[in-house]
């Protein structure tokens, strides 16, 4: 049983979700976010808590941003694009239950008060930015942390506002680099 109300963005999400966990759930149905979702999604807020759970795409993106702005205090859960993808379609609706399970578990929620503990002279050193593998690599390290997978600028901006500390990141970026370049030396 999830104490937190889930938002995902349409009724097969619901289904994915209901076949993982016991919880309430609301279905914004796209981008057509009204003032009534918005006004159950404030008061699901008030009262339990939400977590938002959109597909790993853009639309699942500009949703989350959408809601974001709107209520305050929510918590982020992100599954990957692999962890969604079934039969050339990407969405929380492919998702096992298992996966639902560890983002869920893993939900963050956005901090407040502006925190720099990464900048993008880190992204540059760890080649998360300007290199050939910092694609491959922010990906990775996304799924790892449960950030999901986005652009250096967006990746920084979660990275601190999701309060992802250090001794965290360093231990995902380790276990990255094994698999990324085992077998031959890291360039510095």
């Amino acid at each position: 049983m999830i104490k937190e109300v889930i938002v995902v963005e349409g009724r097969d999400d619901i289904t994915a979700v209901k076949r993982a966990v016991d919880a309430e759930v609301i279905a914004v149905g796209g981008f057509g976010i009204n003032k009534n979702v918005i006004e159950r999604i404030r008061e699901a807020q008030k009262r339990q808590g939400v977590i938002i759970l959109t597909d790993p795409d853009f639309a699942g993106e500009k949703i989350r941003k959408i809601i974001s702005k709107r209520v305050q205090g929510i918590k982020h859960a992100y599954i990957s694009k692999d962890e969604g993808y079934k039969s050339g379609d990407i969405g929380v609706e492919n998702a096992k239950p298992e996966t639902i399970i560890k983002a869920l578990n893993s939900a963050k929620c956005e901090i407040k008060e502006k925190k720099q503990n990464f900048t993008t002279k880190d992204l540059i050193s760890f080649d998360l930015l300007g290199n050939d593998k910092a694609k491959i690599k922010r990906d990775m390290l996304g799924k790892e942390l449960r950030i999901g997978y986005c652009n250096a600028s967006q990746f920084l901006k979660r990275l601190n506002n999701y309060g992802i500390k250090r001794e965290e990141f360093i231990k995902a970026i380790n276990k990255i680099d094994k698999i990324l370049y085992s077998g031959s030396e890291k360039n510095d």
